[in-house]
């Protein structure tokens, strides 16, 4: 009877998780169960999961929906049902058409329909008409009782109860964008569709069996059980799994060879070794598809970076899928694969931001569009969003919506605010809407329309209805295709190097950049600005904490960095037993042996793998599933006791006292929530001494490059001052010289149109191509009559400076521009033999003020191109010193001037906030300072400028900075320009 049942993953419209409903229903004995979510089938493996386990038979089928007005319902008798149905849900969304008002003939489901769309007469085989239960009564005497056999019991289910009713009512609010009063009951569930139990629903059709028995009848043909496994996932790549073996230990063969020479026995058996597990498990074909999207990304020139659990592999090595050498940094392959994991394994290749969107249309191409989709993810309704958003349904102003999200617990807020957390919790966690997934991509075996239906994504790509966990329920491995903008501008800095020097940089030379002595000193300097996940304040104070100059230090500092290291205090202990190697003991030689590296501490998740295997002896393969236990990334179940049991066991068998094996398996607990993958953060390390090498022999380029690729920490504003310090010219935009992203000449960097507010896109690429067709303008008057511009463009182009190349200030040139540009005539671009003799006229006598340019620049840019320090009201600097003094000066109390780079408010352990910043000093360089709460308080950040700080210097194991106990935003001279 309870043919259409809607979750909360019937957008912005269903109340219930899937769980919810099956409890529901296993609770009033309900025996048969559809799920049709409207247009989704994002729940429908969990929920034949649940039903199973409850004793219910599942079907499953889509409630079809265009512009909130239900078509038909489609119910599938089995898989090839399934894919008719995602079949036609993916059509319409591919195609951008809206759904057919009747449904096409299908050969394995079910079509309902809730009214009468066409003559009963019409009606296929499989073709039904729902009667609700308020219509049953409107059945006396209607001919539709000459077609009994074509009528079924159609109870919807959206809700449980009242205020499950009340809930659905302000999601639909939500999703229709209005308040409350002006929802249209048109687009939303009729108060009667809630769940009921059997005998109440029974009671609507007594007078009519026979459509009850055509709804069991119906419920019953249904027959659906999706079984997980690997098996769904694409299983060859030549079209056998004897070939693709075969090819795969070629290309690692010979791969192995390239990599290590001829005669590497160690890297040669750990090959042999892997291959043998590889095929073991069936994953021949996906580490062969990986090397093909690497083969393809190659071949077109572009750089991609292999990292995650799949650089612990020797053949991914070996295939050039990544550049972390597993035997050199003694990496473990069961932390990737092994017989005792459950879920895919995955790899994840980043490409440069502009490129990586070819590699996925190579994808499609290359395995079929009927076989490739992008995976899902959920945005789900959260915290304050919701507050947010119900304030706006119940016609709250944003000045009431703000006082209740920042005050919730206030008596001074909206009485409308009991509302809003009587059902704001309701919400929490419910999928909002569908995105694109950072980079998974799965490959089927089958038509991915045997699994979810397929929604296009404004990008081009389509994405499945179900997300990353979904995904691994149902067994599918995906191919992690991700960007990042680190390699972009390793690329384009490699470009501009050809360009500006001619020079050809080989960024692929990893050991020998990793040796470099030049490389190694930026390193240890901390002045890393621009430079892959290593330019942070947080970084670069660490990396001078640790004197870091090589890959390996680098490796394990980009894996202390991360936040649950810090806070668990393991990156102070990480420091302290660096520059005091003394002062600890090892908790036993297992620990000196194998973690010697890391001076006994657990940075990476192979180290806790390493410690369970080689102190207690557990197989690595039964070492990772603890990892992963722990780690929260696996079920627990009978597995975790029973290994815990065996490590204990193991431990006393190897005469370890109870004290020491209790204490070892105390640090393992600890550790694994915070360890890093050790690949990864290897993988990250490579790509920061590509970046470092640039930085330190071509330090022009490769900032340029940064800031093409607008994905640095800093805003734009001091990547620029940090070509500035390396010795490079900055110039504003100039028609003659600027493109729309900047450019660099010799050490003459031109600041791209981009960069300018207001500035049309489009206008840059004609001045550009009337530049290419018809050389550097001459004046103001040639240039609008070659560029079609309006006044509003033109002026802005003025008042940057783009015409300073005519000697002409710029209200010389905004009197000129009155004299040679109408911009009420129309534009015919004019490229004349001869000049035309210009009107004569006089200019009156105007001055530009001191520093009308620098705020120009300021409003235009963001930031002036003089130093800040220069548009200060008064002098300031007579008892200030510079960051300089802060050497051999820990201790001492200061006054120094800064300008505001970027802070980090975090809060200290009594709860209350407290910050660490970031300033540029007199000299520009760069300096940091911490604000303990009661000082911030006081003396409290007052957004971009410049300020004057007092406070003590203090030296934290060699990094100084500057704890602030008194500090003000200093004016700057007055604005004449109005």
């Amino acid at each position: 009877m309870y043919l259409n049942c809607h979750t909360y993953y019937s957008l912005r419209y269903g109340t219930l998780s899937p769980a919810q409903l099956v409890a529901y229903a296993q609770k009033w004995g309900i025996r048969q169960l559809a799920l049709t979510d409207i247009n989704q089938t994002s729940a429908v493996f969990e929920f034949v999961a649940y039903c199973r386990k409850a004793g219910i038979h599942p079907v499953v089928g889509i409630d079809f929906r265009q512009n909130d007005q239900r078509r038909y319902i489609g119910l599938a008798h089995n898989e090839e049902g399934f894919r008719e149905l995602n079949q036609l849900l993916s059509q319409a969304s591919l195609s951008g058409k809206p759904l057919p008002e009747v449904a096409p003939p299908m050969e394995h489901a079910s079509i309902i329909y809730p009214r009468l769309l066409k003559p009963i007469t019409d009606f296929r085989p499989n073709e039904l008409l729902g009667i609700r239960p308020e219509h049953v009564n409107l059945l006396y005497a209607n001919d539709l009782l000459n077609y009994p056999e074509k009528l079924v019991a159609l109870a919807p289910v959206t809700f449980v109860d009242d205020k499950g009713y009340e809930l659905h009512r302000l999601l639909r609010a939500i999703d229709q964008n209005v308040v409350l009063t002006r929802l249209d009951k048109k687009r939303m569930a009729k108060k009667t569709e809630r769940l009921m139990p059997p005998e109440t629903l029974q009671t609507f059709y007594e007078q009519y069996p026979r459509i009850l028995r055509n709804t069991e009848q119906l419920l019953k043909r249904c027959q659906i059980d999706f079984q997980a496994g690997l098996h769904h996932n694409r299983q060859t790549f030549t079209g056998a799994k004897e070939s693709d073996f075969v090819l795969l230990r070629k290309l690692a063969t010979h791969g192995c060879k390239k990599r290590y020479g001829e005669h590497h026995r160690q890297a040669m058996e750990r090959v042999k070794k892997e291959l043998s597990v590889i095929q073991k498990q069936n994953f021949c074909a996906y580490f062969l598809i990986t090397w093909d999207i690497v083969r393809y990304a190659e071949s077109m020139g572009y750089h991609h970076v292999g990292r995650g659990s799949g650089a612990n592999s020797i053949v991914a090595y070996c295939l050039r899928i990544t550049d972390v050498d597993p035997l050199e940094l003694d990496l473990y392959f069961e932390r990737f694969i092994n017989p005792y994991r459950a879920s895919p394994p995955d790899f994840d290749i980043d490409f440069s931001w502009d490129e990586r969107d070819d590699v996925i249309d190579y994808i499609f191409k290359r395995y079929g569009r009927d076989y490739v989709a992008l995976l899902a993810t959920y945005s789900r309704f959260k915290g304050r969003a919701i507050i947010r958003e119900l304030g706006k349904v119940f016609g709250l102003p944003k000045g009431e919506i703000d006082k209740i999200v920042d005050q919730p617990e206030s008596e001074d807020v909206h009485p409308l605010a009991k509302e809003i957390f009587r059902y704001g919790p309701l919400m929490e966690n419910f999928p909002n809407h569908l995105s694109i997934h950072a980079g998974g991509i799965l490959i089927s075996e089958r038509p991915i329309n045997y699994y979810t239906p397929l929604q296009m994504m404004p990008k081009g790509f389509p994405i499945s209805h179900f997300d990353m966990h979904h995904a691994e329920d149902w067994g599918f491995h995906k191919y992690d295709v991700l960007s990042q903008r680190g390699l972009g501008h390793i690329k384009d800095a490699v470009e501009l190097i050809k360009r500006n020097q001619g020079k050809a940089v080989d960024i692929y030379e990893v050991e020998q950049i990793k040796q470099d002595a030049k490389v190694r000193a930026q390193l240890t300097s901390g002045l890393c600005m621009g430079c892959f996940y290593i330019e942070s304040p947080a970084m670069r104070g660490l990396l001078q904490k640790l004197r870091c100059d090589n890959y390996i230090h680098l490796v394990a500092a980009s894996s202390i960095i991360r936040p649950g290291v810090a806070k668990s205090g393991m990156m102070r202990a990480y420091i302290q037993r660096f520059h005091q190697p003394h002062s600890y003991q090892y908790l036993h030689p297992v620990f000196e042996e194998h973690l010697g590296e890391t001076f006994g501490i657990m940075v990476y998740q192979e180290d806790v793998m390493k410690i369970v295997h080689h102190f207690a002896g557990l197989d690595l393969d039964e070492s990772d599933v603890i990892r992963r236990i722990m780690t929260g990334k696996k079920y627990q179940g009978d597995t975790f006791e029973r290994l815990r049991q065996k490590y204990f066991d193991n431990c006393k068998e190897r005469g370890h006292s109870p004290a020491l094996a209790e204490e070892v398996w105390r640090q393992i607990e600890s550790f694994s929530g915070y360890s890093f993958c050790k690949a990864h953060s290897a993988s990250f390390a490579v790509e920061s001494f590509q970046s470092l090498y640039l930085k330190a022999y071509f330090p022009l380029e490769f900032m340029v490059a940064v800031i093409n690729n607008f994905g640095g920490f800093y805003q734009t504003e001091y990547y620029f001052h940090e070509a500035r310090m390396s010795g490079a010219n900055i110039h504003a935009p100039c028609v003659n010289h600027s493109n729309y992203l900047t450019t660099i000449e010799g050490k003459d960097i031109y600041i791209g149109f981009i960069h300018l507010h207001q500035m049309e896109k489009q206008l840059s690429h004609k001045i550009v191509y009337q530049r290419s067709i018809g050389g550097n303008f001459r004046d103001l008057a040639d240039f609008v009559n070659r560029v079609d511009i309006s006044a509003e463009q033109l002026e802005i182009l003025i008042r940057i400076g783009a015409f300073r190349f005519t000697g002409k200030n710029k209200y010389e040139l905004m009197w000129e521009k009155n004299a040679v540009f109408n911009p009420h005539q129309k534009f015919e671009s004019s490229l004349s033999l001869f000049d035309e003799p210009a009107e004569a006229y006089q200019l009156p006598d105007l001055k530009e003020g001191e520093h009308d340019q620098a705020f120009d620049e300021i409003e235009l840019l963001g930031f002036p191109l003089c130093s800040p320090f220069e548009l200060l009201q008064e002098d300031n600097c007579y008892d200030c010193v510079d960051s300089s003094f802060f050497e051999d000066k820990a201790g001492q109390y200061i006054k120094i001037l800064g300008y505001y780079v970027c802070k980090k408010s975090v809060r200290a352990s009594n709860q209350k906030m407290m910050a660490f910043g970031t300033w540029l000093d007199l000299k520009g360089r760069f300096f940091d300072t911490t604000h303990f709460p009661n000082f911030l308080k006081r003396f409290p950040f007052k957004g971009k400028g410049i300020y004057k700080m007092e406070g003590k210097i203090v030296d934290d194991f060699g990094f100084k900075s500057l704890e602030v106990v008194r500090m003000e935003r200093l004016p700057f001279v007055k604005d004449e320009r109005y």
